[in-house]
């Protein structure tokens, strides 16, 4: 059934615009983004084709796929031309600056779920293995996120001594360590730890405090300091 012949109270934006943003269902926030559909497919079709998008190595769908999918992965759906495409990619970088935002005004750990949520944006996606350092002030407000290091993560693929330096550059009172796992496990391993060690040691040489280690998966990240293991 096209969105037109629903009843006004069941079209996407006359529902959110009655009832709110959070009354609406992922499809349905999606429709609004993507306005139109094409012959033979309702917005909400296509809608519902994106949240089926494995975008990730597990194959998850949903929300998860959705953010973990990239620009030609959003191809493969029959309808979704250049411009759609666009718009999706643009709606998820203005959640990560929005985010970002959030972090330099305000003292981090007043909004820990904030903290995952940007770096879940920023590394869960990617097919391979990324190191990243988000650089705090001394009120642990935000500086900058810095993407350090890619491949296999192991004490030797980390260099300290470029932590340090990017640390001593941003003049930084403490850190927070992340990476991605592309498996979709956010577990941490035993040489996630050897490592979370080594860097802690390294920069606290320089007085600067590692406050946590946060691994990070397409849906879902664990903190190595809620875990105990920093």
């Amino acid at each position: 059934m096209p969105i037109k012949d629903l009843p006004l109270d069941a079209q996407p934006r006359e529902k959110l615009a009655q009832r709110g943003a959070a009354a609406l269902s992922d499809a349905e926030l999606l429709a609004v983004i993507l306005r139109t559909g094409m012959a033979g497919k309702t917005v909400l079709q296509m809608a519902q084709e994106l949240l089926e998008l494995p975008g990730d190595r597990q194959g998850t769908g949903g929300l998860a796929g959705l953010l973990a999918a990239d620009y030609q992965a959003l191809a493969t759906v029959k309808g979704l031309g250049p411009a759609k495409r666009a718009e999706l990619m643009a709606v998820l970088e203005l959640a990560r600056r929005a985010t970002a935002q959030q972090l330099r005004e305000r003292e981090v750990f007043s909004s820990p779920e904030a903290v995952k949520h940007y770096l879940q944006l920023h590394l869960a996606a990617r097919p391979h293995e990324v190191f990243a350092v988000l650089f705090l002030d001394s009120q642990n407000r935000l500086l900058a996120l810095e993407e350090m290091f890619r491949g296999t993560l192991t004490q030797t693929s980390v260099y300290p001594r470029e932590v340090v330096l990017r640390a001593l550059h941003h003049q930084a009172g403490a850190v927070i360590l992340a990476h991605n796992h592309p498996s979709g496990s956010v577990q941490p391993s035993s040489a996630d730890c050897a490592l979370t060690a080594t860097l802690k040691a390294a920069l606290a040489l320089i007085d600067v405090r590692v406050l946590d280690h946060i691994i990070v998966g397409p849906g879902a990240a664990c903190s190595m300091a809620e875990e105990g293991l920093l």
